[in-house]
């Protein structure tokens, strides 16, 4: 099994960056998994006017979505529930793994199957159902393998893309009986598959996540390519889905654009290979389906976004990754130097909500503000904005008015405090700017050769030898 997720500081970040850094052949794979994804995205949207209206529209759906969500919350419990299917709401990962493990006790389940979700990755669920003796196995290829290596995905969308097909090969043949080494993709997907075939059958629970809920109906959207997501939810007896409270849409109709946005941006497919629509447990008569459906819905820090009229935007992601796939810092580091559930431009900014941003603000500086995440982003999640708030939220005094979140206030020292003022109160006085920048010129030879992270992998800065404004003076009419 893979550790549990442990929030690295700022130096283990740091270190772990330096470390991919330092592999050329980590840093090859990665290049060109992520120009690959990039090629793929860009055939499927041809028309540029298309794609800009559907991006629009998916914007629109997500951000009424969110604007109804107590009401739209309280619609979709009430439909479920008419349907069949049982709602939970858990506040935070303790109290989801908690109703979980409570319906697993109940039926007496010793096996749990799971189909992909980074929800149950948030709330470490595996680890919690390994601790009560009950074993949760994953049925997707990735979170399979990544499983058996025993670590955390690397991406929300491919877990095991910073993995060779060599590596697996090795890992296939080491932890799985019988199997020699070949590097075969097909018959590596087919050795997966021979082990996975026998475990639905065998499972007492199978797990899924929630592409969609829509409310109208009191339906559940699984969004798939391999079939597994429809093993889970349909062999075993008991079949629980897990999802955050951010998921839901009011109306059936809202679900087509955001699936073609989903599907295009995430893969650069037209749809998926399956589409789940679940909207309740076997009925009289059907020959199958499981006996009982559970949804849990959970919070774990989505209120605190969604109560700040310009952090809820960030609730608006359907979970493509194309912000990941065009990110140049991710692309150069790779998920696992994040620490977190969500690498990448949205998991820099959906994690200080999940994990409070004492333990993630170095996420929010892990960024060039290039623009690329937002200009991708299916839904227009003004991504760069919303990262510059969070690093002015942890530089904010904890007392001021500018501290609204969980945390607010752990990248601010005494000493940074102390240069901004003195920053602010030259730059906003003109005799003392003029004052300062003379000085600055005429002493330019005393500027020091090392000027912390900004010299470990640039020159120096130094001042120019004369003032713009010097400079100016001497120009003729």
């Amino acid at each position: 099994m893979s550790e549990v997720i442990r929030i690295h500081p700022m130096d283990d970040f740091k270190e772990r960056s330096r470390s991919v850094l330092n592999d050329p052949g980590q840093r090859k794979n990665f290049r060109g998994a992520m120009d690959f994804l990039q090629a793929k995205r860009r055939a499927q949207f041809p028309d540029q006017d298309e794609l800009a209206g559907l991006r629009e529209l998916g914007a629109s759906i997500r951000r009424y979505s969110l604007a109804h969500l107590p009401q739209l919350l309280e619609q979709l419990e009430k439909n479920l529930s008419a349907n069949g299917i049982q709602v939970h709401w858990a506040q935070t990962s303790d109290e989801a793994n908690a109703i979980a493990l409570a319906i697993a006790r109940r039926v007496d389940a010793h096996r749990v199957i799971k189909g992909k979700s980074m929800v149950s990755e948030e709330i470490e669920f595996n680890h919690a159902m390994e601790a009560a003796g009950i074993e949760a196995l994953e049925s997707d290829m990735g979170e399979y393998i990544v499983q058996l290596a025993g670590e955390k995905p690397s991406h929300i969308i491919m877990p095991a893309i910073h993995k060779t097909k060599q590596e697996i090969a090795k890992l296939f043949a080491q932890e799985v009986p019988g199997v020699s080494y070949t590097e075969d993709v097909d018959a590596l997907i087919q050795i997966g598959r021979r082990v996975l075939r026998r475990k639905f059958a065998d499972a007492d629970i199978g797990l899924s996540g929630v592409n969609f809920a829509v409310a109208e109906t009191g339906t559940l959207c699984l969004v798939e390519n391999e079939g597994n997501g429809r093993m889970c939810t349909t062999v075993p007896r008991v079949h629980i889905a897990i999802t955050g409270i951010e998921k839901v849409v009011e109306k059936l109709e809202h679900v087509p654009p955001l699936y073609s946005l989903l599907s295009r941006s995430a893969t650069g497919q037209a749809v998926t290979t399956y589409f789940n629509l679940i909207s309740g447990p076997r009925k009289a008569g059907e020959k199958d389906g499981p006996e009982e459906v559970h949804l849990i819905l959970l919070d774990n820090g989505r209120t605190q976004a969604y109560a700040d009229e310009e952090l809820r935007a960030t609730l608006q992601c359907i979970r493509c990754g194309a912000c990941m796939n065009h990110c140049p810092v991710y692309a150069r580091i790779g998920g696992h130097a994040y620490g977190t559930t969500y690498p990448g431009p949205i998991g820099a900014i959906i994690s200080p909500h999940m994990l409070g941003l004492d333990s993630t603000y170095p996420l929010a500086f892990a960024s060039t503000l290039c623009g690329a995440c937002s200009e991708v982003c299916p839904v227009k999640i003004p991504i760069p904005d919303i990262l510059v708030r969070l690093r002015n939220e942890a530089q904010a005094r904890p007392d001021s008015e500018e501290a609204t979140l969980r945390g607010s206030g752990a990248a601010r020292t005494t000493s940074g405090a102390a240069i901004w003022s003195v920053w602010s109160q030259v730059y906003s006085r003109v005799g003392l700017y003029r004052l300062a920048s003379w000085f600055m010129s005429r002493g330019r030879d005393l500027s020091p050769t090392e000027q912390g992270a900004w010299t470990r992998s640039r020159t120096p800065l130094i001042p120019a030898a004369r003032r713009l404004r010097d400079l100016l003076k001497d120009r003729k009419p």
